[in-house]
C-alpha cells in the first residue's frame, strides 16, 4: 500500500457544508484507509487527508463517495504521493 495526502478546497457554499459535516466525518471516520483529515487553519479554504490505499485510482473511488464530493462542496481535489519520513507518527506510514 501507499499513502497520498489529498488536498480539498471547497466552494464558498457555507451552508452546504455545515449541512452535510456530520455525514461528511462519518463517513472519513468510518474508513480504515484515512489515517488523518482535518480543515486547514484558514477555513473554509478546504482540507488535507492522509490516505492509505493500494494506487490513486483506490483514492479516488474511495473520496468519490464522501458526502461533501457527492453533493458537489468540493471546488478541487489535489491526490499527491506521500512518504512521510520524519516525526513520531511516520513509522506509521511505512509500506508493508
Amino acid at each position: 500500500m501507499a499513502t497520498f495526502a489529498v488536498i480539498y478546497t471547497y466552494t464558498d457554499d457555507d451552508q452546504g457544508r455545515d449541512k452535510h459535516r456530520p455525514a461528511h466525518r462519518d463517513f472519513l471516520g468510518r474508513r480504515e484507509e484515512v489515517l488523518l483529515s482535518g480543515p486547514f487553519l484558514d477555513y473554509p479554504s478546504g482540507a488535507l487527508i492522509v490516505v492509505r490505499a493500494d494506487d490513486e485510482d483506490a483514492v479516488v473511488a474511495l473520496l468519490d463517495e464522501d458526502p461533501f464530493q457527492r453533493e458537489g462542496l468540493i471546488a478541487e481535489r489535489q491526490i499527491r504521493g506521500y512518504n512521510p519520513v520524519l516525526g513520531s507518527q511516520s513509522a506509521a506510514f511505512v509500506e508493508d
